[in-house]
């Protein structure tokens, strides 16, 4: 477990907002502490920790917690019986998994069982803490590494279940996207928040936001995790990858 990628940090400025009840559930004890430090002086109030392994306590930390920070990198099969545990008690309660890699076939499992948001060890305090704040928004985080491995065909683990060769163009056509609906989707697939897909295009966020929620709707999804897998599938090649943004 490489919690030492985790930087402590001590200069977040207090917020004067609302704060988040946040759980940690988490077995390594250098990762708890990297992550109490750095949500320190930040809207995510630490008000419970636990052990993925801890059965009992887990029950404890879904009543009145608003999210959940989740160590994922050992114990997966735990790991999701506990997610599933917590959406069962509180269905209300976001869930981000913790851990040094993903591969696509825990992705997929675990966004079913509830789990919105998913953060690598690897990456800085305010990257993690930015991936707190899009989830308490209502947004789904994937890394930018898992997001390429879909768009490269080249999956971490196993290929995600899709439709097949013959009927991905036509999806395509059938969904009926707009241009811009059509250039949006493609940012998804790259891992890019709507602050710079709107900064890419010269619109506002919140017109961003309505072209999300008009392409899940047109593609049949739930959120923009699902519509980059989607899209990666059924999009033509253009080349390598795009850069992370």
């Amino acid at each position: 477990m490489s919690a030492q990628t985790l930087t402590l940090v001590h200069d977040h400025r207090s917020q004067s907002g609302p704060t988040v009840a946040t759980a940690l559930i988490c077995d390594s004890f250098l990762l708890r502490s990297a992550l109490e430090n750095i949500l320190r002086d930040t809207p995510f109030a630490i008000s419970e920790t636990a052990s993925v392994t801890g059965p009992r306590r887990v029950y404890h930390c879904a009543a009145n917690t608003a999210l959940m920070i989740i160590e994922a990198s050992q114990n997966t099969g735990r790991v999701l019986e506990v997610i599933k545990q917590v959406k069962g008690l509180s269905p209300e309660t976001q869930i981000v998994a913790l851990a040094d890699q993903f591969n696509l076939s825990f992705v997929q499992t675990a966004y079913e069982a509830g789990v919105t948001g998913f953060c690598l060890t690897t990456g800085g305090p305010e990257v993690l803490i930015k991936a707190l704040e899009l989830v308490m928004l209502g947004e789904s985080v994937l890394p930018f590494e898992v997001v390429r491995s879909i768009i490269d065909r080249t999956p971490l683990d196993q290929p995600l279940q899709g439709s097949t060769a013959g009927s991905k163009l036509s999806d395509l056509k059938e969904c009926k996207l707009s241009a811009r609906e059509a250039q949006i989707l493609i940012c998804l697939t790259e891992g890019a928040p709507n602050k710079i897909i709107a900064r890419k295009f010269d619109i506002t966020e919140a017109t961003i936001k309505v072209h999300v929620k008009a392409i899940l709707r047109k593609i049949g999804v739930a959120n923009r995790t699902q519509a980059a897998m989607w899209a990666s599938e059924r999009l033509p090649r253009q080349g390598g990858p795009s850069s992370n943004v």
